[in-house]
Formats: C-alpha cells, sequence, structure tokens
C-alpha cells in the first residue's frame, strides 16, 4: 500500500510534562528532512510544544493519559497532529481566542493556540467532549532555491 506522504512517524508517551522536551525534538529532528531554515525548525518546535503541555495540564487534567503525536512529509510540508484521550474541549471557539484559560494559576496562560496559529500555516482543532482533543497543524518549509533567488534580489536592489 502507497502512502500519499513521503515519510510518516508515530509517537506516543505519557502525559508527564518531562515528556514535552521528547516530543519537541524528536518532531524537529524529523521535519529536519525537510532542510529547513532555524527559525522554521524553532516555529514548529513552539508550536508543538504548546499543543503537547496542552494535552497534559488541559486535556489529562493531571490525571495519567496517553499522548499522540504523527508527523507526515508531503512535498515541502510537514503535517503534524497531536491528540489526547482527555476531558476534551467544551467551546473550541472560545479556547482559542488570546488569554482565555481554565487554569488562570499557571504562567503563560491562555496563549497557545494563539501561538500554534502564529508558527504554524495552518491549526484545527476538533474536540469532543469526554472523548479527547486532536490539532492538526501544517507548515510548509520554502525550498533553498527560491530563498537564495530572493536573497539574490534583495542584494542587487540595494
Amino acid at each position: 500500500m502507497k502512502s500519499e506522504f513521503e515519510n510518516e512517524m508515530k509517537l506516543e508517551f505519557i502525559s508527564k510534562s518531562s515528556n514535552e522536551a521528547f516530543a519537541r525534538i524528536t518532531v524537529a529532528a524529523f521535519a529536519s528532512q525537510l532542510d529547513p531554515t532555524i527559525e522554521e525548525l524553532a516555529d514548529i518546535k513552539t508550536a508543538v510544544s504548546e499543543a503537547v503541555t496542552n494535552c497534559i495540564i488541559h486535556g489529562y487534567d493531571n490525571r495519567q493519559g496517553i499522548v499522540k503525536v504523527v508527523a507526515k512529509l508531503k512535498e515541502n510540508e510537514i503535517i503534524i497532529e497531536i491528540s489526547d484521550k482527555g476531558k476534551g474541549i467544551e467551546n473550541i471557539e472560545i479556547a482559542k481566542e488570546p488569554l482565555y484559560t481554565t487554569k488562570p494559576n499557571l504562567e503563560r496562560s491562555g496563549m497557545g493556540f494563539t501561538i500554534m496559529e502564529s508558527f504554524m500555516d495552518s491549526m484545527e482543532v476538533e474536540s469532543i467532549v469526554g472523548l479527547g482533543t486532536k490539532i492538526t497543524m501544517t507548515k510548509k518549509i520554502k525550498p533553498k532555491e527560491e530563498e537564495t533567488e530572493e536573497e539574490f534580489e534583495m542584494i542587487t536592489k540595494e
């Protein structure tokens, strides 16, 4: 069976905050096959970090569960799905509003979805209360030729 994707990986781990860095680094290493810039890689790592942290803090709410990460490469794009089988989100639109949080006592709270949306090209949230949440994010990696042509044009215009 041939997949429409050039490469794919799956990762599952227990919802411990110490595993957030593991997920972030693993996805970054996988994304490296697309030869991203340091900035593109940092964007991916930040978005993965936010999504995984949401699963751990909000999805499982101090209970232990499994966080699942699936990453797929297609041409010059990475598609990342991060999901949990936690409590789910009652109202996704409200949850996506900047500074909205169900955990006001935590620092940096309420910006997770906003950060994911700003660092990635697209972000979708699917959630069913009592069954869990899945976040799907995509990012296109600029081919290096385009980048050098743009840089060359900028240099020659100066």
